[in-house]
This record gives C-alpha cells, sequence and structure tokens, in this order.
C-alpha cells in the first residue's frame, strides 16, 4: 500500500547531490492540503506516469487544486477535494557544480598541423547549474532512467567524452603539440561552444569547461624533440635524418663502407658530389690541419673525372648534408669551407 505524505521535503541535502526522489522507492499517495517545503537553490517537480508535471521553487506551499492545475485536470479529484494521488516528487538543484571531471579513456590520434599526426590524451574539470528543472526531470529521469548522482555524472561524463574527440581534431587542424599553452587554452572554450547544446537538451548550462592537462604518448613525445632538434639545428626532416644517418655510420665500428658512411641518407649519386668536392679540395694547397673524419662519401674522382654530371638538386643535398656535419662536430670549419666552395662551383655548373 503506498505510503499518505503530508509534508514533502527535502532536508539532508548533500553538497554533491543534484536530485532527491520522494518517497525514494515506489509511488507516494499525496494528499491535498499537504505541506511542500522547497529550500533555497531547490525545486520541487511533480512526476506521473512517466513525465513531470508542476513544479514548486523556493518556499513553503500547501497542495491545491489552484497551483496543481496539471495534475488536477489528470487525477480527477473526488468529493472535497481530499482524495490521495500518486506522484512521486523530485528535488532538484539548481547550485553551480564547479569540480566536475572528464578525462579521455586512452589516447585519441589527431592531426597536427606540423607533425602531422599525434596521439593525445586529456583531462580537465567543468561547472554546470540545472537551468530548466522540468526538462531535466524529463530527460534524466523520464528518458534515461537515472536519478542518482553517480548515474548522472556518468551520464554528463560521456556527453563530455563525445565531442572532446571532434573538437581535438578541429581544432588540431590549425595547431599543434608544439605549444601545448596555447592548445590548452583554446581547447576548454571549443569543448564548451561544441557541447552547450548537448546539456541544453537535458536542461542543463554547462557553464565553463577547464582543462588542466594534454599531454602527447611516448611516440608523439619522439616526435616533438625531433621536432626541436632540428629548430636548434635550422635544417627539415630530411636533412636531420641524413645527418642522423651520418652520425650512426660515423659510429659504426664494424669498417668498411658502412662504417665510413658511404650514401647514407643521401644515395650514391650524393656520395659522388662529395668526392668530387673533396677531390678538387685536395689538389689545392691547404695547411696541415688535424686529422678529420670523412666526410659521408668515400673519395671519388676528382671534378671533371669520369662518374656523370650530377643535377643542381644533388648538389644541394649535399651543401645542406655538410651544414648537419659541422653542426655534430664531425668536419673542421677549416674543411667545411673548401668543400662549401668547391660544391658552390659545381652547382653553378650543373644541369638541373
Amino acid at each position: 500500500m503506498a505510503r499518505l505524505i503530508d509534508v514533502i521535503e527535502w532536508p539532508d541535502q548533500s553538497p554533491n547531490e543534484m536530485v532527491q526522489r520522494v518517497p525514494e522507492e515506489g509511488a507516494g499517495d499525496i494528499r491535498l492540503g499537504s505541506q511542500v517545503v522547497v529550500r533555497g537553490a531547490q525545486v520541487a517537480v511533480f512526476y506521473r506516469d512517466g513525465k513531470a508535471l508542476d513544479t514548486f521553487k523556493e518556499g513553503r506551499h500547501t497542495l491545491t487544486t489552484s497551483n496543481l492545475p496539471i495534475l488536477s485536470g489528470l487525477i480527477g479529484l473526488a468529493t472535497n477535494n481530499r482524495t490521495p494521488f500518486p506522484a512521486e516528487v523530485y528535488f532538484v538543484t539548481t547550485k553551480d557544480f564547479i569540480d566536475m571531471k572528464w578525462g579521455t579513456p586512452g589516447d585519441i590520434a589527431v592531426p597536427d598541423s606540423i607533425l602531422g599526426m599525434v596521439q593525445l590524451h586529456a583531462f580537465g574539470t567543468y561547472s554546470m547549474a540545472v537551468s530548466d528543472p522540468l526538462r531535466f526531470v524529463n530527460q534524466i529521469v523520464g528518458v534515461q532512467g537515472m536519478y542518482s548522482t553517480s548515474q548522472i555524472n556518468d551520464y554528463l561524463r560521456g556527453i563530455m567524452l563525445s565531442e572532446i574527440a571532434s573538437v581535438l581534431g578541429s581544432i588540431m587542424q590549425t595547431r599543434s603539440v608544439l605549444n601545448l599553452a596555447m592548445l590548452q587554452s583554446d581547447l576548454g572554450p571549443a569543448i564548451q561552444a561544441k557541447a552547450s547544446d548537448d546539456f541544453e537538451a537535458v536542461g542543463i548550462q554547462l557553464k565553463k569547461v577547464y582543462v588542466v592537462q594534454i599531454a602527447p604518448n611516448e611516440e608523439t613525445q619522439k616526435a616533438i624533440n625531433q621536432r626541436s632538434a632540428m629548430g636548434a639545428l635550422g635544417v627539415n626532416y630530411m636533412q636531420y635524418q641524413a645527418g642522423q644517418a651520418m652520425r650512426d655510420a660515423a659510429q659504426n665500428t664494424s669498417g668498411g663502407a658502412v662504417g665510413a658512411g658511404i650514401g647514407l641518407g643521401a644515395g650514391v649519386g650524393l656520395g659522388q658530389i662529395l668526392g668530387q668536392s673533396m677531390g678538387s679540395a685536395m689538389n689545392q694547397p691547404q695547411p696541415v690541419q688535424p686529422q678529420q673524419p670523412l666526410p659521408a662519401a668515400a673519395p671519388q674522382p676528382a671534378a671533371g673525372a669520369t662518374g656523370g654530371a650530377q643535377t643542381k638538386a644533388q648538389i644541394q643535398t649535399a651543401l645542406s648534408n655538410l651544414d648537419i656535419r659541422l653542426a655534430n662536430g664531425e668536419i673542421s670549419e677549416a674543411l667545411y669551407n673548401k668543400l662549401q666552395t668547391n660544391l658552390s662551383k659545381l652547382l653553378t655548373n650543373a644541369p638541373d
């Protein structure tokens, strides 16, 4: 048998609760003439037959046919207007909730304006408040069938996560993880703008989204470190890779062509160019220099000897790799200057 309820209230509201059902289970028989006590930052919503109907704001209210117009028309009041009617009352908190958590469940693959494709994970907080209690009860209780705080938290977190992937993908078209500070400041407002309509649809105002951290995964962090090294050397990706190959070859103690770094990262044609340049440099008188490691290619016939003409693109690549070797300390500045002079002469006369 349903319980008769003469005073309807939620006196023991905890700071983190959004909604409370009265009675907690089943339906209650509510008399006309009963008292509804609504405290500050609360709204009482009468709910019956799967739909939120009448609402009461802060204050003490006596239930009459005049202040329950929708319910009164549905229940068919009996003699003396005293017949109990079955209904539930949901007390909805309208205060701001300021420490709601969100976070990606794992790494998200998104484009990067500089690095191409990166993997990121992020987490943060957001603030919200119930702006339309009637809609909130209809959508959360009626459609979703939930009213406990933990259930509602999980549902709202799911809304946030459903938008974060698309927001990250969109904003990263013009941003890069190389500037995480700017990305972090832009991401919060972008998520808020994207998710606000979804929150509004369930009667909630999404007030602010905060991004606590955006972090790359291990592979993306390696790419960031590599890009920083390229910037410090003033080279592009291909030049950096060629320089790394030269360094690895110079450190190889197995001997032979690989140990000498012949053609690594540049091809046989580049080896011929460097050989021609070395030949020309060695044919000129030069002061005694401390012994230096060989350049990336084994010595080849001097300029004009057999080996074929080299294109300007190949010679330009050789010049770029000389810069890398000088930066890595693999050749002296004197040898660098002579090789650069000879390669520049070759570049002037080389075919396109």
